[in-house]
């Protein structure tokens, strides 16, 4: 039987006992139903999967024992940051969660001129919630240590700032014969998804005068979705931990 991992914010401490977080209470007690004396996986950000011991499961309230620790080695060495423009319906969702699946590290919606949701007070709130947890569960099941943190919505010139600081930046565009193989190995990426109707000729004239090259993944054009997982998975395959 497949040992549930669950990501708590709880401090974690071999030798101890510990009253998981809210949110991993809720999803061990209440959704998964798990009862006194099953394992448990848990992991907190630290790089550390942690062997657990159920001792008291209720509805809301769950203890664990921590039995042990172990490094955790999915992360990539390369550090990748989305600008993923928001999009309607499961589109963001799966965007969000196949990013994590590839290994991003961060994750920051954008809103653009041919965006079709715009948020903003409490639907924006409510919306970044239910993607970090759409990010929690996709790391949760694929492995990894460390859950990508989903920003607050920016514009495209707060986009452009934020992104600075990584080595390399990238903004897709199919109209353009610039491919990822012919780059120099970066340490960190910064990838701009535009929408489904593409950036504006503004916009991705802005992102060229903030640094940003022009990149194509091929001869068709991929949904906003799509482009996201092609983009970071060959990434991953150039300078990450997946062709190597």
């Amino acid at each position: 039987m497949r040992i549930p991992r669950i990501f708590t914010d709880s401090p974690l401490q071999v030798g101890s006992q510990c009253e998981l977080d809210d949110n991993a209470a809720n999803h061990v007690g209440r959704v998964l139903r798990m009862q006194p004396g099953q394992e448990l996986r848990l992991f907190n950000n630290d790089g550390q999967d942690y062997s657990a011991t159920i001792t008291q499961a209720g509805k809301k309230n769950v203890t664990v024992d921590i039995l042990a620790a172990e490094e955790n080695r999915t992360e990539s060495p390369l550090g990748i940051v989305l600008g993923q423009t928001l999009s309607k319906g499961d589109r963001m969702d799966y965007a969000v969660q196949k990013a994590v699946e590839m290994g991003v590290t961060t994750i920051v919606p954008l809103t653009t001129e041919r965006s079709e949701v715009k948020l903003k007070g409490d639907r924006e709130e409510k919306r970044l919630r239910h993607w970090q947890q759409v990010a929690i569960s996709a790391a949760e099941q694929c492995g990894r240590a460390r859950v990508p943190d989903i920003l607050p919505v920016m514009t495209v010139p707060e986009w452009l700032q934020y992104s600075q600081t990584c080595d390399l930046r990238l903004v897709l565009h199919h109209r353009t014969e610039q491919s990822l193989n012919t780059l120099t190995k970066p340490a960190s990426v910064a990838l701009m998804i535009g929408p489904e109707g593409g950036l504006s000729a503004d916009e991705i004239t802005l992102a060229e005068q903030s640094g940003f090259l022009p990149v194509a993944l091929g001869p068709r054009v991929l949904r906003t979705e799509t482009a996201p997982v092609a983009a970071i998975a060959l990434c991953q395959w150039l300078w990450g931990d997946i062709g190597n």
